[in-house]
């Protein structure tokens, strides 16, 4: 009898860890994540230091790329999200989170843009040639 309500209670414990959707943390899965880290860390290093793309527009792309996946990485093995965590309400406030950054400062960009093609005044163009 004892048995069987032990494998009950591992399976209402199993049921409870899924549906809370806590991922398991393992020693594995941070090894994995620090791993990734240092080589998402080391190849972009190495390309700048190397100076393997000369192009600095196209060098610093490939290492927003690289911070961008670097991101991921430890979203997944550090701080386990994923879409089953709380309900998915972590990964919903993760995407509104996002928007919102990519809005402000879009919209930052577009309006220093616009300021300084349209309030310059003449004159200040021709005082940048000035000695």
């Amino acid at each position: 009898m004892s048995q069987l309500h032990t494998n009950e209670n591992h399976h209402i414990d199993d049921a409870h860890h899924e549906e809370g959707g806590h991922a398991q943390a393992t020693v594995r899965g941070y090894v994995t994540g620090f791993i990734l880290s240092v080589i998402l860390t080391a190849i972009p290093f190495w390309l700048i230091m190397g100076k393997v793309i000369a192009n600095p527009g196209t060098a610093a792309a490939v290492i927003l790329a690289f911070a961008a996946v670097q991101i991921l990485v430890h979203m997944v093995y550090f701080l386990h999200m994923n879409t089953k965590s709380e309900g998915g309400w972590n990964m919903l406030a993760l995407i509104f989170t996002l928007v919102l950054v990519v809005i402000t400062l879009a919209g930052s960009m577009w309006v220093m843009h616009h300021m300084n093609a349209n309030m310059m005044p003449a004159s200040m163009h021709d005082m940048r040639n000035m000695p």
